[in-house]
């Protein structure tokens, strides 16, 4: 997302461009009605990595399976978002090759998982 300053001819050294990441990118990570988690996480992830890899390594190293409906996420029915729009990953491709680029959001709706007893929390 880019960024307008107001002061005219303003140049800011840009310090979350990808090349600072040393071969990752970021990725924002958001699980829809969990509010135990109010914003998406931000994660430091390999372009190359699969999306397999990533839902089976990755997120289980997050904060996400101190939820209690994390062990009850049934994977072949969680619909993925892409900055908002429905899309369906391929396990075997690659980040990159799903679309996943550099600060992409990508967020994880658990249909019938709706937070602690139904609250959305």
């Amino acid at each position: 997302m880019p960024v307008i300053a107001k002061a005219p001819g303003y140049k800011g050294d840009v310090r979350d461009r990808v090349e600072n990441y040393r071969g990752k990118q970021l990725l924002y990570v958001g699980w829809d009605d969990h509010m135990m988690f109010p914003a998406p996480i931000a994660l430091a992830v390999r372009p190359e990595m699969s999306f397999g890899e990533f839902v089976n390594e990755v997120l289980p190293a997050t904060a996400y399976p101190a939820h209690p409906d994390w062990a009850r996420i049934d994977w072949s029915r969680v619909e993925w978002l892409r900055s908002g729009e429905r899309f369906t990953p391929d396990a075997d491709k690659s980040l990159a090759d799903n679309g996943i680029g550099h600060k992409a959001v990508i967020r994880l709706r658990t249909p019938g998982l709706e937070g602690l007893r139904g609250t959305r929390n």
